[in-house]
């Protein structure tokens, strides 16, 4: 079992940075791959990065690519988002996400999410 809380977003002007982190419980964390998803008002819910278990292969959404990083502290349970030269379109609500096994870009194949945090980008 696996409990996830997001953490780190907020109201950032465009071109700024931020860095989302993801908190994760209990020590089976090591076996789960780890995604991040967000939702912006009036859209559908849609991929943004997957990370799989040991950190060292990484699947971005042709959006976020070359401006966000995620990244994963096993040791810590936790994986980040960094995500840098942030634009409007980017406002959503983020939510982290982990899948037993392979990583994948599918929202219905991750078992546990968090409840979300907000992030708002102003032009």
């Amino acid at each position: 079992q696996v409990q996830l809380v997001e953490s780190g977003g907020e109201l950032v002007r465009a071109g700024g940075s931020l860095r989302l982190s993801c908190a994760a419980s209990g020590h089976t964390f090591r076996s789960y791959s780890m995604g991040w998803f967000r939702q912006a008002p009036g859209k559908e819910r849609e991929f943004v990065v997957a990370i799989n278990w040991s950190g060292g292969s990484t699947y971005y959404a042709d959006s976020v690519k070359g401006r966000f990083t995620i990244s994963r502290d096993n040791a810590k349970n936790t994986v980040y988002l960094q995500m840098n030269s942030l634009k409007p379109e980017d406002t959503a609500l983020y939510y982290c996400a982990a899948k037993y096994g392979g990583y994948s870009h599918y929202e219905s194949r991750y078992d546990y999410w968090g409840q979300g945090t907000q992030v708002t980008v102003s032009s």
